[in-house]
């Protein structure tokens, strides 16, 4: 008499093989670039004109970092994305979740049709506001500074009031009713109610905000002409058109610039699933 329950599991067990190799197999794959990016980042030119190519390094080396830095103020660079991304980073995380709030527990005059126009605004390809973009910065004497950098990427943020919108409607009327009983303020409900509760989606949004900023590389590029200014992305744009045969140095440059997202983002990613998948509760 067949085993029902051994053959089953049998089943369950070999689809969940299959499941687990191709998760491996997509992830080594995805993985490589990586490796063969820090891989060349650390080989000498000569074992760089070596053909077929290798997957290994015979004599490690540093030298194509200090290239790197001798050839751009990479230092500098990383300083100004860092600042850009913290201001934008935390104006973003509590300007949009205070709108979001503000849609998602407050009945106000127009309020359905001016979520629907924010949610508008993102079929809008980004290509159209550049040049009224830079008109304006030029005007109020932005170019080359903070200030145009900063300010005008501060208004892009419907996606993260949509984001913290969607979360907060599942957050229960009854906590900020009884908030409202003991005598607290809108003020007091949102820092001391509505924002411990929606800390993964302001993890999920400071994470795709710092993601967004740090890869800015058009707006930078219009405003900014000054070597003082440049953020990464614009260091890498110079150095792949200065040193395009030296790909030992852009590795450098590429590792040193997705260094930090990666660690962002494998600090925070269990906040991006968690943001994410609880933002389409309710709605």
């Amino acid at each position: 008499m067949i085993n029902i329950a051994r053959f089953t599991q049998g089943r369950f067990s070999f689809t969940l093989f299959l499941i687990y190799a191709f998760l491996i197999i997509a992830t080594l794959t995805m993985l490589l670039p990586y490796y063969w990016m820090i891989l060349t980042s650390v080989k000498p030119q000569e074992e760089l004109q070596t053909y077929p190519p290798s997957f290994s390094v015979k004599h490690p080396t540093l030298q194509p970092y200090r290239d790197l830095l001798d050839l751009i103020p990479m230092g500098r660079y990383i300083l100004n994305s860092l600042y850009i991304c913290a201001v934008v980073v935390l104006f973003k995380v509590f300007a949009c979740t205070l709108a979001g709030y503000a849609f998602a527990k407050h009945r106000f005059w127009g309020r359905d049709w001016i979520f629907m126009t924010f949610l508008a605004s993102l079929m809008i390809p980004w290509q159209v506001n550049i040049i009224p973009g830079f008109v304006i910065v030029k005007n109020l004497g932005w170019l080359n500074t903070f200030s145009g950098l900063i300010i005008p990427t501060m208004g892009w943020g419907a996606f993260g009031i949509f984001l913290s919108r969607q979360y907060i409607y599942s957050i229960p009327n009854d906590l900020i009713d009884a908030a409202r009983i003991d005598g607290c303020n809108e003020w007091q409900i949102y820092t001391h109610v509505i924002l411990p509760l929606i800390k993964p989606v302001m993890a999920t949004l400071a994470i795709f905000t710092f993601i967004q900023q740090w890869n800015n590389l058009v707006w930078p590029l219009v405003v900014v002409n000054s070597s003082s200014m440049k953020t990464v992305p614009l260091a890498l744009a110079v150095l792949s058109s200065q040193t395009s045969s030296n790909f030992g140095m852009l590795m450098a440059g590429a590792v040193v610039a997705t260094t930090p997202v990666l660690l962002v983002f494998l600090v925070f990613q269990r906040y991006i699933i968690k943001g994410v998948a609880f933002t389409g509760l309710k709605g």
